[in-house]
């Protein structure tokens, strides 16, 4: 069982940054895709960025050129890096690894963005 912490989340202004942390439990970053999604109040969780254990990456439009998905293998982290945030972006996101049929999630980390 692979367990994911993440944290970073919090109130930020329209226009501000944030930077999230996914920290494994195991060394997955090197066989896992790892992702970061979102759920907004009232929608479904969606894909934001992930990171394949190649290293390609894969963003959502609506997150392109703003924020950057990245991985430290020997910290076992994967963060994001969210820049020009605006209200809409505002979310409980979530970290995920998934290897074939196998998906683990982490508990979540809100985030705010005043308007």
């Amino acid at each position: 069982q692979v367990r994911l912490v993440e944290s970073g989340g919090g109130l930020v202004q329209t226009g501000g940054s944030l930077r999230l942390s996914c920290a494994a439990s195991e060394r997955v970053l090197s066989i896992y895709t790892m992702g970061w999604y979102r759920q907004a109040p009232g929608k479904q969780r969606e894909l934001v960025a992930d990171i394949t254990s190649g290293g390609s990456t894969n963003y959502a439009d609506s997150v392109k050129g703003r924020f950057t998905i990245s991985r430290d293998n020997a910290k076992n982290t994967v963060y994001v890096q969210m820049n020009s945030l605006k209200p809409e972006d505002a979310a409980v996101y979530y970290c995920n690894a998934r290897r074939f049929s196998t998906y683990f999630w982490g508990q979540g980390t809100r985030v705010t963005v005043s308007s």
